[in-house]
């Protein structure tokens, strides 16, 4: 750097000040990258909280398999690849839109993000780890390649639960009010004021009986919303009594149909497991009042379909709210769609504008976590399929 006595100026060889410039735009973007991670970190921290995510005990490091990660397939738009490598730099992340660009990808890959299938599997030769983004993976634990132990699965439990809830106690207060009697007018430009409920009037469910099968993710959100109704909660869930404070009574599975004749609604928000498969049938639908409601956003299977439609026919329940059916997608000639006080959605109920972002911060998590050889989020046990 040259000064000048004549005058109180400096000059600055151009080499210097680009070096200048540039440290000071590395340091703003560093600030900036750690500001960003920090809030990350805090959604994180919230996300947790407020959905009771649970962190498995054991840390990836230590469970049989794990080795340094070196490439991770995931299937996410490409425009988002680059935030997942925010939290993995050092990592090749290969965006993919489809199994076939998958497959093609799985060789020498630790980790997969996205998808579940056997040809995958058979593919990863040093495949350790797979993220799904569903909460239910029956059908990922059934694979052979699953059940060896020596493979790491996580899913999406709890993410869609807040929606979820909400579309249960839709189903439910529609179900209430006769909106779904009322539709059918509507279409039809009939201003009727009298309809055909097919069992009593209008339900009040300021005081009335919940039963929540499946006390997980789901059935607690849905606890809580209709707690706030001022419902009477009980509940059933597979191994422990435990529940919020808000929930009367948590049973074990094996009273569920003592639980089910208190109840004026039955919400379904059970996994599918070999216990719960087939659980709905003509013995549970008969042990329910004939003015109570019956809402599944559990999974189609545990219900017996043909089971539902006699019990609907002969008037052992007065109507039924549908996420999910079996089979799916429900045939366009099958009679659930003719039965009276019958309300189908087509398994949509986890959508939200909310569940995708919360998506995508529990799988960036997850794969910071992963490669850094910590414990992760909602780890699948595998013998209990959930």
């Amino acid at each position: 750097m040259r000064c000048s006595k004549a005058v109180a100026r400096c000059v600055i060889p151009a080499g210097l000040l680009a070096f200048a410039l540039l440290a000071s735009f590395t340091a703003a973007a560093s600030t900036l990258a750690e500001e960003k991670d920090q809030l990350r970190r805090q959604a994180v921290d919230e996300l947790v909280e407020q959905l009771g995510l649970r962190l498995s005990p054991v840390a990836s490091r230590d469970r049989p398999g794990w080795r340094e990660v070196k490439r991770v397939v995931a299937r996410y738009p490409a425009e988002r690849i680059d935030e997942l490598r925010a939290v993995a730099p050092d990592i090749e992340v290969i965006a993919v839109s489809d199994e076939a660009q998958a497959l093609q990808a799985m060789p020498g890959a630790q980790a997969l993000i996205g998808f579940c299938s056997a040809d995958l599997l058979e593919a990863g030769d040093a495949l350790h780890w797979i993220q799904v983004y569903s909460s239910g993976v029956e059908r990922c634990v059934a694979l052979p390649e699953m059940q060896t132990g020596d493979k790491l699965l996580t899913n999406g439990q709890r993410i869609g639960s807040p929606a979820l809830a909400e579309h249960a106690i839709a189903l439910m207060m529609a179900l209430a009010r006769g909106l779904d009697r009322y539709y059918v007018n509507q279409m039809e430009g009939d201003w009727e004021r009298s309809v055909d409920l097919g069992q009593g009037e209008f339900l009040e469910l300021e005081g009335r009986t919940v039963l929540i099968v499946g006390l997980g993710g789901i059935g607690t959100q849905v606890a809580r919303r209709a707690h706030g109704l001022g419902m009477r909660v009980i509940a059933t869930r597979g191994s422990r009594r435990e529940g919020p404070d808000y929930v009367d009574y948590v049973g074990l599975g094996d009273e569920t149909l003592d639980l089910a004749r208190q109840a004026d609604v039955v919400i379904n928000a059970a996994p599918l497991t070999e216990r719960t498969r087939g659980m709905f049938d003509a013995a549970f639908f008969k042990a329910m009042k004939p003015t109570a409601y019956f809402v599944s956003v559990g999974r189609g299977q545990s219900t017996v379909t043909d089971d539902l439609v006699a019990a609907l026919a002969a008037g052992e329940l007065a109507g039924a709210g549908l996420d999910v059916t079996d089979p799916e997608p429900l045939p366009q000639d099958h009679p659930l769609w003719r039965t009276p006080r019958v309300i189908i959605t087509p398994h949509t109920a986890g959508r939200s504008d909310r569940s995708r972002e919360r998506l995508f911060l529990l799988v960036q998590e997850n794969l910071r976590r992963y490669v850094a050889g910590e414990a992760l989020y909602s780890v699948v046990d595998i013998e209990r399929g959930y």
